[in-house]
C-alpha cells in the first residue's frame, strides 16, 4: 500500500465533505437528537480507531497525529452526549418528577 497522497484521495475527502455538509444541513429539527446519538457512537468508532493507531508507535507523525485524533474524539463524545443529555431533559414533563413522589 501506497503511502503517498494521491489526488483520487484528495478528491475522496472533499466530496466527502461536501456531500456531509449537504446531508446534515438538509435534516428537519425532529430528527436532531436521534442523529446526535448515532454521532456519538460512530465518534466512539473513531475514538477506539485513534487509540489503536496509537499504540503501535509507528513514528512521531503519527503518534502526534493519533495523539490529536485522541482528544478531539473524546472532546467530541462527550460534548455529544451532555448535548444529547440536555436536548432530552427539554422534552420531560415537570409534572413527571412530582407524580414519583407519593
Amino acid at each position: 500500500m501506497s503511502t503517498q497522497l494521491g489526488i483520487s484521495d484528495i478528491y475522496i475527502f472533499i466530496l466527502a465533505g461536501f456531500l456531509g455538509f449537504q446531508l446534515i444541513s438538509r435534516v428537519p429539527p425532529l430528527l436532531h437528537t436521534p442523529l446526535m446519538a448515532a454521532t456519538n457512537a460512530i465518534s466512539g468508532i473513531a475514538l477506539v480507531g485513534s487509540i489503536i493507531v496509537a499504540g503501535e508507535n509507528y513514528n512521531l507523525f503519527t503518534n502526534v497525529l493519533a495523539f490529536i485524533a485522541i482528544v478531539c474524539s473524546t472532546i467530541n463524545v462527550v460534548g455529544g452526549f451532555l448535548i444529547t443529555d440536555r436536548i432530552l431533559k427539554m422534552f420531560k414533563k415537570e409534572n413527571s418528577k412530582s407524580e414519583k413522589k407519593p
